[in-house]
């Protein structure tokens, strides 16, 4: 595909999209990638780093080996999401730690709008297609109510934990971010980008590269064979993951991590007048529901925009 430096600088864009709701525990990158039509391209070119692409670049032929792997479509993507992840780390820990409320209130409208985005792209609605939403919004469901682990912080670990949580990362509606919470490392790996911790930033980033290459190939392989179960799938993901991001929550049981920190350990979603009830904090309703449209609004506002770029 010929593309205009117009076109990369919108890709960066799109890439800085997909890292700022990678960092959220809820939220998908891999639905950002959707909404603006470059999923299947990404899974597509990340499948491509192969045996194949390493022989290439292994006997000096680097422009071949730059085109086999859609080398600048990539670069340009994983510019916008470092921009993003480096430098909203911080601010967004912040905002969920100050305004929780208002910041999950704004990412279910988005995600509620996102389900409906992924679902109007199935071409076939079929007995398998259903069953296979079904057990989407099933799976998604149960993995937000496990509760979360301590951080085990050794190295092995921190590459585990990249591997598994990127394959997270770039499926719409599953949050490599939240599979860092259920491992107990989203904090530990949230505060080593914002101090700049390269050695465990590195060993992160090789562990997510190990595991992104491997599943996208399992990935494109199903959108290739099962294209309208699969995008189900990822419909029911988004549905069953809107349990998680639910705004006003009460925490039931609480654990005491290594650190000497409360942390939440199980929560049931409540009402938000019920919230204020039992919290003595103010449930934000009003702020809540305008934030909600907002996200439910700039999903079909970010479709006008890619249509209209006709990208």
């Amino acid at each position: 595909m010929n593309r205009t430096v117009k076109d990369y600088l919108i890709l960066i864009l799109k890439g800085m999209g997909m890292g700022a709701a990678d960092v959220i525990p809820g939220v998908s990158g891999g639905t950002i990638a959707f909404i603006t039509g470059i999923y299947e391209e990404l899974i597509n070119s990340i499948k491509s780093i192969n045996l194949v692409a390493a022989k290439l670049f292994f006997t000096g032929k680097f422009a071949s080996f730059w085109n086999a792997i859609n080398g600048t479509f990539l670069i340009s993507v994983l510019l916008g999401i470092g921009i993003s992840v480096f430098s909203l780390a911080k601010g967004l820990k912040y905002l969920l730690d100050h305004y929780p409320i208002l910041v999950w209130a704004f990412f279910f409208g988005l995600i509620i709008a996102s389900a409906i985005y992924v679902a109007r792209s199935i071409k076939n609605w079929n007995l398998a297609t259903i069953v296979s939403g079904i057990t989407g919004i099933i799976v998604a469901y149960f993995i937000t109510v496990i509760s979360p682990a301590e951080a085990n912080t050794s190295w092995w670990f921190i590459f585990l934990a990249g591997s598994i949580a990127i394959c997270a990362m770039i499926l719409p509606g599953i949050s490599g971010s939240f599979i860092l919470v259920l491992l107990g490392m989203y904090k530990f790996i949230l505060e080593a980008v914002g101090n700049l911790e390269i050695a465990v930033i590195l060993t992160f980033l090789v562990g997510a590269a190990i595991g992104i290459i491997a599943f996208s190939n399992v990935l494109s392989w199903l959108l290739k064979k099962f294209h309208n179960q699969t995008i189900a799938v990822l419909a029911g993901f988004m549905i069953g993951s809107l349990n998680k991001v639910w705004p006003w929550k009460e925490v039931t049981e609480t654990m005491i991590d290594r650190h000497g920190e409360v942390k939440p350990l199980s929560e049931i979603n409540i009402l938000p007048s019920t919230f204020e009830q039992i919290t003595g904090n103010e449930n934000f309703l009003f702020g809540a529901i305008l934030l909600a449209i907002l996200g439910f609004s700039l999903i079909f506002i970010i479709e006008g925009l890619t249509k209209k770029s006709g990208k």
